[in-house]
């Protein structure tokens, strides 16, 4: 097989999970470089150039926000490279922070290996890239509106009030939202628009 292998960094500060994903990821058919902290992985980074990064978040020298921070004020061109976190961190205000800075999606531990295969063959072969969405999302003046206060973390009640709408007009608009970013839930609605650049937090 003379293809190249896409090239995976997975940055990891417990080297028990490290090695389990890598070795996952290897059977998969990935060349996959380990480093267990935010300092060892920018180094990697800017040596190897990987095609994939599958970062934790919560790690010694530079945590994963840092390190995803740091690399596109080094050089703008990364903001293109797929950055995944990885984290047993699921409250939605961390999520929320991640995808502000530019992470293309978030794994949360333990990790589900078919979910995580899924993520990266679809990050790698640029589907759902957020510079694609505006083109293919046409979200109205209202619904911009309610959601950009669904990712402020109020509630349908609190949204209605501060706009002076109807609570099932608020519904209805969240609804809507909802149904064209294929998003399961409001609180996911408003995360993916957000990270798509179409509301504004």
């Amino acid at each position: 097989m003379s293809e190249t292998r896409n090239k995976i960094l997975c940055i990891e500060d417990d080297r028990e999970t490290a090695a389990l994903i890598a070795e996952e990821l290897i059977d998969r058919g990935y060349a996959v470089s380990v480093a267990h902290d935010g300092s060892e992985g920018l180094a990697a980074i800017l040596k190897i150039m990987p095609d994939l990064v599958l970062s934790d978040i919560s790690m010694p020298a530079l945590s994963g926000f840092e390190l995803l921070e740091r690399l596109i004020a080094l050089a703008p061109r990364f903001a293109r490279m797929p950055f995944v976190f990885l984290t047993a961190l699921t409250d939605r205000d961390n999520e929320l922070k991640g995808r502000r800075l530019g992470a293309d999606d978030y794994v949360t531990k333990p990790i589900d290996f078919e979910v995580l295969a899924t993520i990266i063959t679809a990050r790698l072969n640029g589907v759902a890239r957020t510079r694609l969405w505006p083109k293919t999302i046409d979200l109205n003046d209202r619904e911009v509106e309610v959601l950009t206060w669904v990712a402020r973390g109020k509630t349908s009640a609190e949204i209605a009030q501060i706009l002076g709408l109807a609570k099932r007009t608020v519904d209805f608009h969240t609804d809507n939202a909802r149904a064209k970013l294929g998003a399961a839930t409001r609180t996911e609605a408003a995360i993916k628009a957000a990270s798509g650049r179409l509301i504004e937090l």
